[in-house]
């Protein structure tokens, strides 16, 4: 969430930002006329608990006389009365809070998705490839029809050389973030409420929802491992000479997709159960513009390193989500479509996840301060795949192996 404060102070700028990210319903003067009754039903709440602490304490000495045991009751009443208001006040002022997004910095283009702008670009653009899943299925690799059996559409099995490709870009990409520092973690792939939403998982409409909840259970399966990674300091206060901490995520990650239906859902590109390694960083707020260039430059030495041509877009505020004040994607050229399609990216979420978490750092002056958090794909597993496949087709069906992946697929060069 964002601070109040800042709200209060900048409460033009804190809804025309949230109108430029899509978010309609957010409604700042509604937020501060609740803020300023809530506050003022607080004040009365204090004062009528310090007036029952005094009665109680006249009370103490002797028989109390009827004009205090009176004045008690009324306390009393009165007390839960505005209790009972302020709790009405707090849940609202809490939901109106909690639907505001982050502040987009000031280089994010306005507009939606269409508006997002070219900052670089690698390789060339070669044409002509055949269907990732027209090639998979004539290799019997990959089985949806199957996957629809035992858990319905978009849910697939791997199989073979096409699995343990994919072990070899995780691995390939794993190594590759340990030596840059990164911490390698499992996660749990259940989390709390409190976890999802302090994350910032909020859909500007309630049919947009991606998560799948357990019924009956304060439990979500994960959309990403940024979401456990997140949680993983709450209530924390770290000290500033551990910052920054980089973690790197693996787990399956699971979406209903909601709101997508249309775009390239075929095969492995849009599924509903994927495996993906990411990037996470807690950092010092005056260090996170620097980190989000450093987890985008990993991005790209990964996908430089396996051979890929891609290009990369500061995304419009329209299409950012609630929790990132920026965006970056690489999109890669798809030599099947003739054009680039969606890849990796990494977000800068500024201290708006940390602050719903209580995630701080304590200052070598002894001061603290809510941190800041990033976080990047380092691969998507199943879209890897669908990259792979359509860039490193031979005429004769087989695959050629990227070079950087051989010695985890035991040297291998063709599958």
């Amino acid at each position: 969430m964002i601070d109040i404060k800042f709200i209060r102070e900048h409460a033009d700028i804190v809804q025309k930002s949230a109108e430029e990210k899509g978010y309609k319903n957010v409604d700042i003067k509604k937020l501060l006329d609740i803020d300023i009754q809530r506050r003022d039903l607080q004040q009365q709440v204090d004062e009528l608990r310090q007036k029952r602490n005094e009665n109680a304490a006249k009370m103490k000495d002797g028989k109390p006389d009827q004009a205090l045991i009176d004045e008690g009751k009324q306390i009393k009443i009165e007390l839960a009365d505005r209790e009972e208001q302020l709790s009405g006040y707090d849940k609202e002022y809490d939901e109106l809070l909690a639907a505001v997004p982050n502040i987009i910095q000031d280089d994010v283009p306005l507009g939606g998705e269409e508006d997002s702008v070219e900052i670089k670009k690698h390789g060339d653009q070669p044409t002509g490839a055949k269907d990732h899943l027209d090639f998979a299925l004539a290799r019997d690799w990959v089985d949806f029809e199957r996957g629809a059996k035992v858990a319905g559409a978009k849910f697939y099995y791997l199989k073979g050389d096409l699995a343990l490709l994919e072990n070899a870009v995780t691995q390939f990409a794993l190594d590759h973030l340990v030596k840059k520092g990164f911490t390698f973690m499992t996660v749990p792939h259940l989390v709390n409420q409190r976890t999802m939403t302090g994350t910032g998982f909020a859909p500007r409409s309630s049919d947009q929802s991606d998560e799948y909840s357990i019924e009956g259970e304060d439990l979500s399966l994960i959309a990403t491992a940024e979401i456990p990674l997140t949680g993983y300091h709450a209530d924390e206060i770290i000290d500033e000479n551990k910052l920054p901490i980089l973690y790197a995520g693996l787990s399956a990650c699971y979406r209903k997709e909601a709101g997508t239906y249309g775009k390239h859902t075929k095969g492995l590109f849009r599924v509903h159960q994927f495996n993906k390694l990411e990037m996470y960083a807690y950092t010092l707020p005056e260090k996170s513009i620097e980190m989000h260039e450093q987890i985008l430059a990993i991005e790209e030495e990964l996908w430089q390193a396996i051979g890929i041509s891609y290009h990369v877009i500061n995304i419009a505020a329209g299409d950012l989500g609630s929790p990132a004040a920026k965006k970056y994607d690489i999109e890669y050229w798809s030599p099947v479509d003739g054009t680039y399609r969606e890849l990796t990216s990494c977000s800068n979420c500024t201290d708006y996840q940390a602050r719903n978490l209580n995630i701080r750092v304590r200052r070598k002056n002894g001061s603290v301060e809510i941190l800041h958090t990033l976080n990047g794909t380092a691969v998507s597993l199943a879209r890897s795949l669908v990259v792979i496949l359509e860039n490193f087709q031979n005429d004769d069906g087989t695959l050629r192996v990227p070079e950087v992946l051989q010695p985890y697929m035991g040297g291998r060069t063709t599958l």
